[in-house]
């Protein structure tokens, strides 16, 4: 299943709670953020590395990471990524949301009787 298979929407309204879970494991960097998750889809989504970006700086805007710079003994310096306090309690909250909104999709979209 290639990445443009997933529906852009439903993962859209869900990226800042992907990139908060990742970060609840452990610090990363950008591009390993982005391995990460397209891991974790199993290959079905690959987000672009610009939306990544724009989201980290979101995050760290409203007080949910912190960035940092790592020390360069393994080449460039690389800023690194750390789930805040705060963070971790958005991402309890989003992963409630989605549960919610998953319930309400399945049974609106579940067949019942006659009904098609």
């Amino acid at each position: 299943m290639a990445g443009s298979d997933v529906q852009s929407d439903l993962i859209r309204g869900n990226i800042d709670a992907m990139l908060l879970r990742v970060l609840s494991e452990e610090d990363c960097y950008g591009y390993e953020i982005l391995k990460r998750i397209a891991r974790a889809s199993g290959g079905a989504y690959e987000m672009p590395e610009p939306s990544l970006y724009s989201c980290l700086k979101r995050l760290e805007r409203n007080g949910f990471i912190e960035g940092y710079w790592g020390d360069a003994s393994q080449g460039a310096r690389r800023k690194y990524y750390r789930i805040t306090d705060a963070g971790r309690i958005e991402l309890g909250q989003s992963r409630a949301r989605w549960m919610r909104a998953r319930d309400v999709i399945d049974q609106l979209l579940e067949t019942r009787g006659g009904n098609r």
